[in-house]
């Protein structure tokens, strides 16, 4: 079910605009025009995952709205006409997300980057370390409104122990006067462990010395705020930290991953290989590196096209995906795939991916009202010593036997 947005806006066209920005992200929009409207809807259902509201309404024009929506406990961005410092200060008195001045059209680009972010948020972790229990409190309460889900501790080392038990932390807010270790030598302490690549760390400090922000970053902070912050400024710095990890991570996936496919590309699967072999040697576990190739995929491109040898390629990923558990897979490059595939005895694994052969040679593609059947042949190495680029080497040339003895089939090369 997708998460509901509640719009409060009495100009029609306004209206429209953000309701369409809401259902681009997958929400389900309701939309009021009065406050009259609001109470009505809160009164049937009140579990709206956020709320964008107009701060001046027909039915009320100072913002009687905002308490309205807020007393049910929803995350609310404000969009006012109205810019005066009263109105702004009235507003950032409330426990809002944000509010968004009508200018002009970036005011909606920032609207949708709020109620992206307000989705995405979700399962972030964010690890907030200072010694205060109210100054802690304080920023839990705004990174909560932000959907983040919020650690907190009040020491360096008991930080150092959170981030152990939760790895899908992403950014770390520590004060700098804390006894047993400043904020200064925990990010020193921690960028010993996470680069900047999986961890964003933002200092914050009362004092008055301006060499602070340096000293931090210069010690492997993203980022400074000095208190006390201005609640505007405390979210623009967290959320792009935020979205500076996100990006580096997408450009990673992109790097790493098949356009096609969306398998691991061949440059992942080699780095992740390498890890996972010397870990199954390590324990002795049982593992095959498999090479396997699509037989006369030309024929299937040059007879019903090359959106169909896409089509078949996409398809035999998710067959794989869903019929080779406890594995890594790859597609190395044209319709050439690679499996490093684990379990507990060789009998097991050989089973496992006869099975995979036999029902996908079996099966049926339906494409463009056209029914495609393929196969595969595979080469397959077991428990080897060796290095991965000749393990793989070992498996295609056991891949190249099933093809020389009629393929759809498997060869096991010592």
């Amino acid at each position: 079910m997708s998460d509901k947005l509640l719009v409060v806006e009495d100009s029609n066209s306004i209206a429209a605009v953000i309701k369409k920005i809401g259902q681009t992200l997958g929400y389900q929009v309701t939309v009021a025009k009065s406050h009259e409207d609001v109470v009505a809807i809160l009164k049937e259902d009140a579990s709206f995952f956020a709320a964008t509201l107009d701060y001046n309404l027909p039915d009320a024009q100072q913002g009687e709205v905002i308490n309205t929506v807020l007393s049910h406990d929803i995350p609310s961005v404000v969009i006012t006409g109205k810019m005066d410092e009263e109105t702004r200060a009235k507003i950032l008195a409330q426990p809002v997300i944000d509010y968004i001045p009508k200018e002009n059209s970036q005011a909606y680009m920032y609207l949708k980057r709020i109620l992206y972010w307000q989705k995405a948020n979700r399962g972030t972790g964010v690890l907030v370390v200072d010694d205060s229990r109210s100054a802690r409190n304080y920023i839990v309460q705004l990174l909560k409104r932000r959907n983040f889900e919020v650690f907190v501790a009040d020491t360096g080392p008991s930080a150092l122990k959170t981030m152990k038990e939760q790895p899908h932390i992403k950014l770390v807010i520590t004060d700098l006067e804390m006894p047993i270790m400043d904020g200064i030598e925990l990010t020193n302490e921690l960028r010993k462990h996470y680069n900047k690549e999986q961890l964003a760390i933002v200092g914050i400090s009362g004092a008055a010395n301006p060499m602070l922000s340096a000293r931090f970053i210069k010690n492997g902070a993203d980022d400074f705020l000095r208190k006390p912050f201005c609640t505007e400024e405390f979210y623009c710095r967290m959320m792009q930290n935020i979205e500076n990890l996100h990006n580096i991570e997408m450009i990673q996936k992109a790097a790493n991953t098949d356009y096609l496919t969306e398998l691991p590309n061949r440059r992942a699967f080699f780095s992740d290989a390498e890890k996972y072999l010397k870990e199954y040697i390590a324990a002795g576990n049982c593992f095959g590196l498999v090479m396997i190739d699509i037989d006369y995929f030309k024929r299937i491109n040059d007879q019903y096209g090359h959106d169909a040898g896409d089509h078949i390629l996409k398809y035999l990923a998710l067959y794989m995906r869903k019929h080779i558990p406890n594995s890594l897979l790859a597609r190395l490059g044209g319709e050439e795939f690679a499996v490093l595939i684990s379990g507990e005895n060789q009998e097991g694994l050989y089973q496992v991916l006869d099975n995979f052969r036999q029902k996908l040679s079996t099966s049926t593609v339906k494409y463009a009202q056209q029914d495609i059947h393929f196969s595969v042949s595979m080469g397959v190495v077991f428990n080897s010593h060796l290095s991965l680029a000749e393990q793989m080497n070992i498996a295609d040339q056991g891949l190249y036997q099933s093809k020389e003895n009629g393929r759809n089939q498997i060869t096991i090369m010592e």
